[in-house]
């Protein structure tokens, strides 16, 4: 007995790989890699069990071929909290003017404060 399309059987096969114009019998090969399954103790949570970011190998300590953490010197963190103390959100201004003064660049300067708002409401909210 032939099998005609969208049959159970015909629908089973195409859900497992067959396309949706293939006939029971055809098997023709994917244009997609479909990825390995992914164990229940993936590497993912290997890593967060030891407390190591995803990607990262173990016992590197240097950092990854990219930018390097910026190191800023006293004289720069002291502008930049006496910027902030004025006004936590910078202007595009403000950050054109600190890139100049501090030798840094306006992405710099704008991920600092970034990250001394996150310092900032983590400090108030365990204040209270």
């Amino acid at each position: 007995m032939e099998k005609g399309p969208f049959s159970v059987e015909w629908l089973a096969q195409s859900s497992r790989g067959g396309g949706a114009g293939e006939m029971p019998g055809e098997c023709r090969p994917s244009r997609l890699q479909t990825p390995p399954s992914v164990p229940a103790d993936s590497a993912r949570e290997r890593e967060a069990a030891e407390g190591r970011s995803p990607g990262h190998e173990a016992g590197s300590e240097r950092s990854a071929p990219g930018r390097s953490r910026t190191k800023f010197s006293a004289a720069q963190l002291q502008e930049l909290e006496r910027s902030f103390r004025e006004q936590r959100y910078i202007g595009a201004g403000e950050k054109r003017r600190l890139a100049a003064v501090l030798n840094l660049s306006q992405s710099q300067i704008k991920t600092w404060f970034q990250n001394r708002r996150m310092k900032f409401k983590r400090q108030t909210q365990d204040a209270r």
